[in-house]
């Protein structure tokens, strides 16, 4: 199998921690780095998995959802009722976990049958890395316990 890595980096964005039981809790902004890995069994002609010219719907997805939003857990009522009430201040983007390792989670799912789709099935997102600040990280790629459902 060969893998590649793109970043994606100083995606400015807050989120709100809810379930924390710290100062995560309160809304907060950081610059935000987001790292792919593609994988795949053959290269293209070019000796490349993945053409990084021909993966522009990636930025635009991140840029378009997280860029100068407002990211927050799906449940959490407080910053529900803040948006709601502030259509015009807010650009909201709900998602079931708004850390580092629920938001990796969630651009993997988002983006890796964009990714199949536009490869004919033989590229596709091995992992994905989510930092904050360049002082936290983590990731999520799909196996292990999570693989059987």
């Amino acid at each position: 199998m060969f893998s590649c890595r793109k970043t994606y980096s100083d995606i400015p964005f807050a989120h709100r921690q809810d379930t924390h039981d710290g100062h995560c809790a309160l809304i907060h902004g950081h610059n935000w780095t987001f790292t792919f890995e593609f994988s795949a069994a053959t290269l293209e002609g070019t000796g490349f998995v993945i053409d990084f010219g021909k993966l522009e719907f990636i930025r635009a997805e991140i840029v378009g959802r997280f860029d100068h939003a407002y990211v927050y857990n799906r449940g959490d009522a407080a910053s529900r009722m803040l948006v709601e009430a502030n259509p015009s201040v807010f650009k909201p983007l709900e998602v079931d976990r708004c850390s580092c390792e629920g938001i990796a989670r969630y651009l993997l799912e988002l983006l890796d049958p964009k990714v199949r789709a536009a490869t004919g099935g033989r590229v596709w997102i091995s992992a994905v890395e989510v930092e904050e600040d360049s002082k936290n990280s983590a990731s999520y790629a799909p196996g292990g316990a999570d693989a059987s459902g």
